[in-house]
């Protein structure tokens, strides 16, 4: 029998208690998650709602501009894709929960057809061409005929579990809270794997990462998949919250959004871009009473953290909270 008050035995005790530590953490951050919208009202349970799917949303585009360091703009096309798959899958008959996974299938489909050029082209030419396709889709919602149904868009059904219609705030809440946890766990642990790693890698040399025998171009593909599909999924949850889609909602301004929060957050930070979906989603709802200072206070953030934290929230504090770093920030450098 092993002697636990030995000292090789306490130090694999410890080692495993502080692996254990992030875990703990994480369970206690979803219960307060969870109890977050019994003290709000309706509408603020609606916003909490769209910080879960800008959760997604910003994680996505952080995998492309941070992790992979491309030049990618294409986002918003595969949120639009997301949901216009989610939707068409549920009005064709599909319960909201398969439904909002073909919103990722649709999203990580979109995200290999953009991947492919991407092995060609970079930079600026990338970012061309990725913002193009966002409005060429946005061309084809409005002229897609009976599927899309043109400018006003279509009507999502109502969200059923078990047989019950889903229709308070905080119901949504509750199933949009187990996809993302679902989602982030999922893509923290890529991130952390030998996968996750050889994506950094190709953003720091590709030429090394050839020199050393990796496949750069399936690796570059699988970052662009992983990115649609999080981001798809996200659609699908925005189409559910939103009960209709119109082609409006996808557009560059929608795309300026998804950019602000992953600067804000941090390239590269996966907390960061908790944080960054979380203060810029919540920053407008609280000023909505004001008009113009929304706008104004929105961009004086922008401004100031570009000048005085280029790093990000998820850089700032991942360089001052020492081991922390790579467990839970990440970080481009």
């Amino acid at each position: 029998m092993s002697d636990i008050s030995s000292p090789s035995r306490r130090a694999g005790m410890w080692a495993h208690a502080s692996n254990d530590i992030p875990r703990v953490v994480l369970v206690l951050t979803v219960a307060a998650a969870a109890l977050v919208p019994l003290g709000l009202n309706e509408y603020w349970r609606f916003v909490a709602s769209m910080m879960l799917i800008y959760t997604l949303v910003t994680l996505g585009f952080n995998i492309l501009l941070g992790y992979l360091g491309q030049l990618a703009f294409a986002n918003v096309a595969f949120f639009g894709v997301g949901a216009y798959a989610a939707t068409i899958a549920m009005n064709g008959g599909l319960n909201f929960i398969p439904g909002i996974l073909v919103g990722g299938i649709g999203g990580g489909i979109a995200g290999f057809l953009v991947g492919i050029p991407a092995l060609r082209i970079r930079n600026y030419q990338l970012a061309i061409v990725t913002l193009a396709t966002g409005e060429l889709l946005r061309w084809l919602y409005i002229h897609g005929g009976s599927i899309t149904q043109g400018s006003s868009g279509l009507e999502v059904p109502a969200m059923k579990l078990a047989g019950y219609q889903i229709t308070t705030e905080i119901g949504k809440y509750w199933v949009f809270l187990v996809f993302t946890v679902l989602c982030l766990t999922v893509t923290r642990n890529l991130l952390r794997s030998s996968v996750g790693r050889a994506i950094v890698a190709v953003r720091e040399s590709e030429s090394v990462s050839l020199g050393l025998g990796m496949h750069t171009a399936g690796f570059r593909i699988l970052a662009f998949v992983w990115s649609g599909a999080l981001v798809g999924v996200a659609g699908g949850m925005y189409a559910c919250l939103l009960g209709r889609i119109t082609p409006e909602s996808f557009g560059l301004t929608q795309l300026l959004v998804h950019f602000s929060m992953v600067m804000v957050g941090g390239l590269g930070s996966f907390v960061g871009s908790i944080f960054g979906a979380l203060l810029l989603t919540a920053i407008p709802e609280t000023l909505r009473n004001f008009p113009g200072l929304e706008e104004i206070v929105f961009s004086l953030l922008l401004i100031i953290v570009l000048r005085f934290v280029p790093e990000g929230i998820g850089g700032f504090l991942g360089g001052r909270i020492s081991g922390l770093r790579d467990r839970f920030f990440g970080g481009k450098s």
